[in-house]
């Protein structure tokens, strides 16, 4: 079950049926299945609070990613998502709000499909697999 939610921020997320269905197929292509995913749509402030509280960095960033689960062959976990960042962040891109939204999001479920970035070849990776998912998105 993947489910929205928003924290201390107004949100609307529109195509939720669209996401649902890519995310699943995303995550198919990798071999995996989708168990509990909730992607909750915060503000900086939220974000850097637990960006501070549970990986002690006190950095703004637009995504964290919390994995659940032990079963190797289904992903789950919680995606927290800072609105503002996304919108700044696709500014400073020359992208649309959604685009880089979408981006963000394929990025947090990368993450719990066991895609790291830490590295620059790990980053590279990973943006050769969003860029793969982004382009099978139809929304």
């Amino acid at each position: 079950m993947i489910r929205f939610f928003h924290e201390d921020i107004v949100f609307t997320l529109g195509s939720k049926r669209k996401l649902r269905d890519w995310i699943v197929t995303c995550a198919m292509n990798r071999g995996l299945k989708t168990g509990e995913i909730n992607f909750v749509f915060c503000s900086d402030s939220f974000l850097l609070e637990l960006n501070n509280k549970y990986l002690r960095h006190n950095t703004l960033t637009d995504i964290l990613t919390f994995p659940d689960g032990d079963n190797k062959d289904i992903i789950g976990g919680d995606i927290y998502i800072s609105v503002p960042r996304v919108r700044e962040n696709a500014v400073e891109l020359g992208e649309l709000f959604e685009d880089e939204l979408h981006r963000v999001m394929i990025h947090g479920v990368l993450h719990l499909c066991g895609f790291k970035d830490k590295t620059k070849l790990e980053k590279e990776e990973m943006r050769l697999m969003e860029d793969l998912c982004l382009a099978s998105f139809t929304g």
